[in-house]
């Protein structure tokens, strides 16, 4: 079987799946997750995917609407952030104040379902796909907080977590089996960029005709793979940059630590120097990272996004 016939979907999803015609690929991942029908209405603008100086971080990939005005985050995350899990649910909360009109009552506030595609390891767990909803348990009695009768029919839902935000973190980088259902045909997917020939997953037979790397121009195959390059030497920087900082950290951590001559001042001085060493470290690779970019041709909005650094900075550099 021959690999890599096909555009990974980290950059499908910022220059072909945004074209209404490719709409199916989209609805086919959705369907395939939710395990229903999910028919995208329209693709939306939010406010949360206006990249600025202060709020560069905050970057949705894309924001449908379906047929029953429910909104879906789709982000795709390459770079290892500590802070992924805030960041969730700083955008989702934008997004709960930015579309009800100024007046509404709350039950109009919309239906968000954020799906996050993570490309590192984001926490701690052996699973590929988690699911995160709220739910209001009794202190005492451990009982589900339910919704009155006139509230579900009034709201046309059964349970209080259906009113909430709702969560789906794909940890792509965690599957390493053989495909079995369609899930996992489409983790399959999004972890390699192949598409198995024997795959029968919603979506997948409208990739292979839309997403195959020879329907790509030869500027638009040159910029793909420079964008495959670039994030290789974030990946490979990220990591050099960690391991440093950790040593430095330890070693730093040491010498306090023999200075104070006690047990208390060792704990202390490695904890310390660990931070020191780490936030060193980082600052460092970061040069590095913009450095090596700049040379692999890529811009200054690009190297903005995946360093969190401002346009001045990266200028200066």
């Amino acid at each position: 079987m021959e690999k890599n016939k096909y555009i990974r979907f980290d950059w499908a999803m910022k220059r072909m799946l945004r074209d209404k015609a490719n709409y199916a690929v989209l609805e086919g991942l959705l369907t395939t997750l939710f395990k229903e029908k999910i028919v995208i209405n329209r693709l939306l603008e939010s406010e949360s995917n206006q990249e600025d100086e202060f709020d560069k971080y905050n970057r949705v990939d894309i924001l449908a609407e379906n047929s029953k005005g429910e909104l879906f985050i789709i982000e795709v995350q390459n770079n290892d952030e500590y802070a992924y899990f805030q960041r969730m649910l700083f955008g989702v909360s934008k997004l709960v104040t930015e579309y009800i009109n100024r007046g509404e009552g709350y039950q109009n506030i919309k239906k968000i379902y954020s799906v996050n595609i993570v490309y590192f390891d984001l926490g701690q767990g052996k699973d590929y796909l988690y699911h995160g909803k709220t739910e209001f348990l009794g202190v005492n009695t451990g009982e589900v907080l339910n919704l009155s009768p006139f509230q579900r029919q009034k709201f046309n839902v059964d349970v209080v977590s259906e009113l909430y935000p709702e969560y789906y973190i794909l940890k792509v980088n965690d599957f390493h089996d053989n495909p079995t259902t369609p899930l996992e045909e489409w983790i399959y997917y999004l972890s390699t960029g192949d598409i198995r020939s024997d795959s029968t997953a919603a979506g997948l037979n409208e990739a292979r005709k839309k997403l195959e790397l020879a329907m790509m121009s030869k500027e638009e195959l040159s910029a793909y793979y420079r964008h495959l390059d670039n994030t290789v030497i974030l990946k490979d920087n990220i990591y050099t940059s960690r391991g440093e900082g950790m040593l430095e950290g330890r070693a730093m951590g040491r010498k306090e630590g023999m200075r104070e001559g006690m047990r208390e001042g060792i704990k202390k001085g490695r904890k310390e120097g660990r931070k020191e060493g780490l936030e060193e470290g980082m600052k460092k690779a970061q040069v590095q990272i913009v450095k090596k970019l700049k040379s692999a041709g890529s811009n200054v909005e690009f190297i903005a996004e995946v360093t969190g650094m401002t346009n001045d900075e990266i200028e200066n550099i």
